[in-house]
């Protein structure tokens, strides 16, 4: 029970201290004290179930924790690795890494918690089936069956039918789980090896289905049950609506920035199963402290601090909040027991204005370095507080030093970090995953959002005459000239690390390839490494071993591979490690300002590719869209590659290109693309190639998009399965056949899906070239569409080149080299 004690201890910090490692701490005023006074009366919890950061009710969820006052919590089955990114180039788990900060900063504004499932976001999928059967049905079931048996949620709401209408596979899927899991989470029968981590079956009251009105399919009807979520809250100054919106552009890596809404707002639901509510979600359940044997006065004592605030001084409830502290502490252990006590805590602590932080200047510490750490107290309201103990690897400090009203206690040391202090990785990346699930072998990490913090100080405070424990995560602290204080997360570095330049290596057409190592030492001692390079039979290396001192700061090595076996249009994976596998890998950092610094530890591999492949054409200017590795490809292909920015956009720039490349989704990202339509269309006239990659739809903001000669129309319509049968509808072609006969194998080792976004509609002078189509559906040919114009060609590729070019895919460099070197028309 203590383990589960400490997980809720970390979900609901986000009252006392912000975990916005990137901000400042948060301040607490009178309103927002009052509003979690009137909290403290009301035990009850929803559960919000769905697939996807973003696909939570961002409208809904304040509603439920500030109006309602409900526990309220988010459980996303996935960290949404399989999206797009409209801020930067990360893809896959990066991008879920960003995605899960999003989410965190969301819920610090609706004031939800957020959990997780192990599941992946393997790339969008049309079917439930699939869906449940890449990640595992029963594991993510245990999952969810977890979060449920750990949350105790009186009501859980699912976002989605199990059906069709969801959308697709993710969202069905979800739905699915989430309606077995509200029977298996009661059943003593299923999922039994998790009681030993201190959970019990839990029932919930009912199950719900929170139907909706959008993209054209409207799932609601007067005959169920309607709340209006749209009210204002003078406490916040706020309404439901407009934290709504602030919450949903926390979204930014998909480009969900919203409007702040105002206004009536109903939502409906529908029970699927339990006991159907009549008039409110909490029908039937007691929400009160007469839910808890023995707390039936602890109401009343909750209500006499209410009417007793003061909105001018909130210290002159602390000695009433101790009461109820005390009160809480004395009741036999459970969930509403321990979260309650944690509440009441916070309460007295900001009610007392009690400030304490554990901050370094140190934003990264090494394995066996020294870390310095200031400790940091202050009683603002000059309430009776005095620090009994302070704790910290180690280090344990008893004394007693009484706070002076508005005095800092100021305490400076120097840890020695542990040798064996684990790095920082996030807890899902520590092993390899598998397709559709990420390996965690830790049951107790299982639903959290993130890691705990690398370091944590504790402090024993007395606030009028009682203890508490009081934990706060060490911070890197720093005051930047233009933003002020900035805190940000420390990280754990490897004494030492290494890793290949890229992600992918081409030996074209046999050729070698060097593939230079970087090494790098975090901490300078006589230590000597052996490294050692691991890579298939069909290869020889000059340097299969390396012997690596610690004693170098840095080093990089020419490590060159050439191919043994003469078969061509091959992928095989290379990778480093030391020789007892300690170290394998090196650090990597992503930095947005909506988000605290993410720190993780990629594994050294890279791809050594051997494709046979001619090309036709040097210059190529590619133009940055969302998300976007294909320039690294190119170079790899040996373009020489130049980045256009809207300036470099003219007639007599363009010229010196053989090839215009538009990165995914720029065309509605980047209104100047539009506007320099008929600057492009020169430059296809005059023998140009221009080769678009997939737009989401025709639109810049309230624009519509220009591009190409002729006019066309996009679609949603996509092919998902990687293997998908592709035809060449006109297999002559140049597209096909110069310089690089493309084939059926060309197709072969595809990830994720094959195409997206495709041309719907069409003007004559477009050739429509591939079709395609996933089981079961009809066969679309809007995928690669091509129209000669002038000299030169216009080509849209819906084909997800994107995803195939940085996973190694060699006919997807085949078919790019064709697309830069299609022909120039007579």
């Amino acid at each position: 029970m203590m383990k589960i004690l400490k997980g809720l201890l970390l979900t609901t910090f986000c009252f006392h201290i912000s975990t916005v490692y990137c901000q400042t701490p948060a301040t607490y005023s009178s309103a927002d004290i009052y509003q979690q006074l009137k909290k403290l009366n009301v035990l009850g919890s929803i559960l919000y179930i769905a697939a996807h950061p973003d696909d939570e009710n961002n409208g809904l969820l304040p509603y439920f924790a500030k109006e309602k006052l409900y526990r309220t919590g988010y459980l996303s089955l996935t960290r949404g690795d399989g999206g797009q990114n409209l801020i930067g180039s990360e893809q896959g788990y990066e991008l879920g890494m960003i995605r899960t900060q999003e989410l965190l900063a969301a819920r610090r504004i609706d004031g939800a918690e957020q959990f997780f499932s192990r599941a992946y976001e393997f790339g969008f999928s049309k079917s439930s089936e699939e869906a449940l059967k890449f990640w595992g049905r029963d594991k993510i079931l245990s999952d969810v069956v977890w979060v449920i048996r750990q949350y105790q949620p009186d009501v859980i709401i699912k976002r989605f039918p199990p059906d069709k209408r969801a959308g697709h596979g993710h969202h069905a899927a979800s739905a699915i789980l989430a309606d077995e899991a509200f029977t298996a989470a009661a059943d003593p029968n299923r999922f039994p090896e998790q009681f030993k981590y201190g959970v019990k079956p839990w029932q919930a009251k009912r199950i719900l289905w929170n139907t909706f009105n959008f993209g054209g399919n409207n799932t609601t009807s007067e005959d169920q049950l309607k709340i209006e979520v749209g009210g204002y809250n003078p406490l916040v100054g706020k309404s439901y609506g407009e934290l709504g919106g602030e919450a949903r552009s926390m979204h930014k890596s998909q480009g969900e920035g919203r409007p702040r809404r105002r206004g009536s707002v109903t939502e409906y639901f529908t029970t699927t199963a339990g006991e159907a509510p009549k008039t409110d979600l909490m029908d039937g359940i007691v929400i009160d402290w007469k839910r808890i044997a023995g707390g039936e006065n602890i109401g009343s004592l909750v209500n006499g601090v209410l009417n007793d605030f003061k909105l001018e001084n909130p210290a002159a409830s602390v000695t009433g909040l101790i009461r109820i502290y005390n009160a809480i502490k004395a009741l036999p252990e459970s969930n509403w027991r321990n979260k309650k006590l944690i509440e009441t805590q916070n309460l007295i602590e900001a009610c007392a204005g009690f400030f304490a932080e554990a901050t370094t200047n140190e934003q990264n510490v090494v394995q066996g370095d020294r870390l310095p750490v200031t400790f940091f107290m202050n009683s603002r309201t000059g309430i009776n507080a005095t620090v009994k103990n302070i704790r910290f690897e180690g280090f344990d400090s008893t004394f007693s030093s009484t706070l002076a009203s508005n005095q800092t206690l100021s305490i400076n040391k120097v840890f020695r970090v542990s040798p064996d202090k684990k790095i920082t990785q996030p807890y899902w990346l520590e092993y390899p995953q598998s397709e559709g699930a990420f390996d965690v072998r830790d049951q107790m990490l299982i639903g959290k959002a993130e890691n705990d913090p690398a370091f944590e100080a504790t402090f024993i405070i007395n606030i009028e005459g009682t203890d508490f424990t009081i934990r706060r995560p060490v911070q890197y602290k720093v005051v930047d000239p233009a933003k002020g204080e900035l805190y940000q997360p420390v990280a754990v570095l490897p004494k030492v690390e290494f890793n290949y330049a890229r992600e992918n290596y081409v030996s074209l057409n046999g050729g070698p390839v060097a593939a230079p190592i970087h090494f790098k030492t975090n901490f300078h001692d006589s230590t000597r490494y052996i490294i050692s390079q691991k890579y298939s039979a069909a290869w020889v290396n000059n340097f299969p071993s390396v012997n690596y001192s610690a004693a170098n700061s840095e080093n990089t090595i020419s490590s060159t591979f050439t191919a043994k076996s003469k078969e061509t249009n091959t992928t095989e994976p290379i990778s480093l490690s030391t020789i007892d596998g300690k170290y394998s890998g090196y650090t990597k950092t992503i930095s947005y300002e909506h988000i605290p610094t993410i720190t993780y530890f990629p594994k050294a591999k890279a791809n050594l590719l051997k494709v046979d492949v001619k090309t036709v054409g040097r210059k190529v200017g590619y133009i940055v869209g969302a998300g976007d590795k294909v320039p690294e490809a190119l170079s790899a292909l040996g373009y020489d590659v130049s980045y256009l920015d809207e300036e470099d956009i003219n007639d007599q720039n363009l010229k010196q290109f053989d090839a215009i490349v538009v990165g995914i989704r720029a065309y509605n990202i980047f209104e100047f693309l539009s506007n320099k339509n008929d600057v492009f269309n020169r430059y296809v006239e005059n023998g140009g190639n221009m080769i678009v990659q997939y737009m989401k739809s025709m639109q810049v903001g309230l624009k519509k998009i220009q591009t190409g000669p002729y006019p066309f129309t996009i679609a949603g319509t996509r092919v998902t399965e990687e293997n998908a049968k592709v035809n060449l509808l006109l297999p002559q072609h140049a597209v096909f056949n110069y310089p690089n006969k493309i084939t059926d194998k060309d197709f072969d080792g595809w990830i994720q899906e094959r195409s997206t976004y495709q041309v719907d509609q069409s003007d004559e002078h477009y050739e429509k070239l591939i079709s395609m189509n996933d089981a079961g559906e009809k066969e679309s040919n809007g995928s690669l569409a091509i129209a000669k114009y002038g000299k030169g060609n216009y080509a849209y590729v819906g084909l997800v080149l994107f995803r195939q070019l940085p996973a190694g895919v060699p006919g997807a460099y085949r078919l790019m080299a064709n697309l830069i070197g299609l022909p120039k028309n007579k």
